[in-house]
């Protein structure tokens, strides 16, 4: 694997003559309706290019977003092809070191989320069994048991913004515990996510503190191991090293917090503003299931994902695909495809009666881990749960036209979710 050279030039933008100039005719990946109507900027790029659309990403740099259920789901089965493999990107040269989607994107690193082939592999068996091994009746407890104290610090106020109040805190709360964190480091480690998620400035300066909180967790648990996820690793038989250790734990983490947290945010957005899911404000755990489906098919917290790269030229899609391109797979675009709508409803079928063929955790071997799938369902249906059941008439305290999605064309979060509801006992005042 090729790592790229420290010594690259960094320009601020590549000019127009540069082989990094996105070509023409290319839909910019920014912009207000990313975050407004998402499904009409996707429309508007199946008209006009079809399931492969040339993009530019911030900076001018040029990508291929994959838009179609069908060439996603043949993108992300050829890993000869369409490797997950930073390091054949054609851009390098042209990319400078403070690019804000760097840290999405990546770098050829000694992890499972930025490795390929056999290493993916050998990171995939240390990593599968050590979230495996997480009992889930525990991790429903530590949601509980969290879920009631974040409850418990508003619910005497009568409103709250739930997605400051308790979406975002609760994923890595408990995510900070089933790795082997102490419950008061959780409230930093969650800003560092934030930060990285938002891309901003400040993205360069998070990831070195994330990694920094990875490396001193790694040695409090060779030193005392436990029963968590990191201990569980240090002790696969296979040889790693900290810093492998560090970008194992690093990746687990930043995947399963955010997207988490949107998956709890938009999930409790649908229930409070559509009349389909009213009845789960009333206490009805299976509409609580139905929406947070029906948020991974049509709202699905990871919209874009960074990325596959081109092995060799190719086409897909009607495109002429060369080697080294990056292709972004569209995920929340591919789950509306008119064509897996068309086949669903031929079978009978609805996105939003439990199919599971949704793209949401993406697909072929580098998708979600089921483990820790599983362990983000958990999360997300109990302490929507909790929620529900300690403060059961919750109304939106604005205007469904006043909620403001996370300005992020990669991520679909809401940045804030205002409740009104009447004032309850803490959990310590009913004991």
């Amino acid at each position: 694997m090729t790592r790229p050279s420290s010594a690259r030039p960094e320009p601020a933008s590549p000019p127009p003559e540069c082989p990094a100039h996105a070509r023409p005719g290319a839909v910019p990946l920014s912009g207000p309706s990313f975050q407004t109507e998402p499904q009409a900027v996707y429309r508007a790029m199946r008209r006009d290019h079809g399931p492969v659309v040339p993009v530019e990403l911030p900076g001018g740099f040029p990508a291929w977003l994959v838009i179609g259920y069908r060439e996603l789901h043949q993108v992300t089965s050829d890993g000869e092809l369409f490797p997950r493999d930073v390091g054949l990107w054609n851009q390098w040269e042209h990319i400078p070191e403070d690019w804000p989607l760097l840290p999405m994107v990546g770098r050829p690193l000694p992890s499972i989320y930025f490795s390929a082939g056999d290493e993916h592999r050998r990171h995939a068996r240390m990593v599968g069994p050590a979230l495996e091994g997480a009992d889930p009746f525990e991790i429903r407890n530590h949601c509980e048991e969290l879920a009631d104290r974040l409850v418990d610090a508003v619910c005497s106020r009568g409103t709250a913004d739930l997605v400051a109040d308790f979406c975002e805190p609760l994923p890595v709360l408990v995510l900070a515990r089933l790795v082997g964190f102490p419950d008061d480091e959780g409230a930093d480690i969650a800003q560092v996510l934030k930060d990285l998620a938002d891309g901003g400035p400040g993205a360069q300066e998070a990831h070195l503190r994330f990694g920094e909180h990875m490396r001193r967790l790694v040695a409090a648990k060779r030193a005392d191991p436990r029963d968590d996820v990191t201990s569980r690793m240090l002790a696969f038989p296979e040889a790693f090293t900290d810093e492998e250790y560090m970008l194992d734990l690093m990746a687990i983490t930043a995947a399963g917090h955010l997207t988490t947290a949107d998956w709890i945010s938009n999930s409790l957005r649908l229930m409070l503003t559509e009349d389909e899911f009213a009845e789960s404000m009333a206490g009805g755990r299976r509409s609580v299931a139905e929406a947070m489906n029906a948020v991974l098919w049509e709202d699905a917290p990871t919209q874009i994902l960074a990325g596959r790269w081109a092995a060799r030229d190719t086409q897909l899609g009607g495109q002429r695909i060369r080697a080294g391109d990056m292709l972004l797979l569209g995920l929340g675009a591919a789950n509306t495809d008119p064509l897996i709508r068309q086949s669903l409803s031929g079978n009978g079928a609805s996105a939003q009666g439990g199919n599971g063929a949704h793209l949401a955790f993406s697909h072929g071997e580098y998708r979600c881990p089921f483990p820790a799938q599983e362990i983000a369902e958990t999360i997300a249906r109990t302490g929507i749960e909790v929620l529900l059941d300690r403060l059961p008439d919750l109304e939106l305290g604005v205007a469904v036209a006043d909620l403001v999605r996370r300005p992020s064309a990669f991520l679909r979060g809401t940045t804030s979710l205002p409740v009104r509801f009447t004032p309850v006992r803490t959990t310590g005042d009913l004991s």
